[in-house]
């Protein structure tokens, strides 16, 4: 299988509710460095997985509505907690919209799975990632 990966970060803010999450609880800060990797089982007729330049520029239209945001505030979020692994499947519900309104070109049409990380740090992330229905 073929991919293709781009990366951005955001800065967020939000508070996980929940005793799991100790001292998540309280307001704080969190900056993500997110990869989002399309994949393909044969390249398009251009020999790429998707137009690198259309996916980042879309990745950063996408991480804009939550970049130095309270996520707290944010309506996508509203009765949710934040977590990582949460902000990461919204981020990849986000891509796929972004997929089939046709911002990322006529090549993602031939994709077949793409995955979303969040690195919360340089030893911790997590990840979405899922089979894309109908590309």
């Amino acid at each position: 299988m073929y991919s293709v990966e781009v990366r951005d970060h955001v800065m967020i803010a939000h508070s996980i509710k929940g005793e799991v999450f100790g001292p998540a609880q309280q307001l704080h800060g969190a900056t993500y460095v997110i990869d989002v990797c399309f994949m393909r089982h044969e390249l398009d007729e251009n020999d790429i997985v998707v137009d690198i330049g259309l996916a980042t520029d879309t990745v950063k239209q996408v991480l804009a509505s939550i970049n130095y945001r309270n996520l707290d505030e944010h309506p996508d979020f509203a009765g949710r907690r934040s977590t990582t692994e949460a902000v990461a499947r919204w981020v990849f519900d986000k891509m796929i919209g972004a997929l089939r309104t046709g911002k990322l070109g006529s090549s993602a049409h031939g994709l077949s799975r793409v995955k979303v990380t969040l690195h919360e740090s340089h030893a911790a992330s997590a990840s979405y990632e899922s089979e894309i229905a109908g590309a």
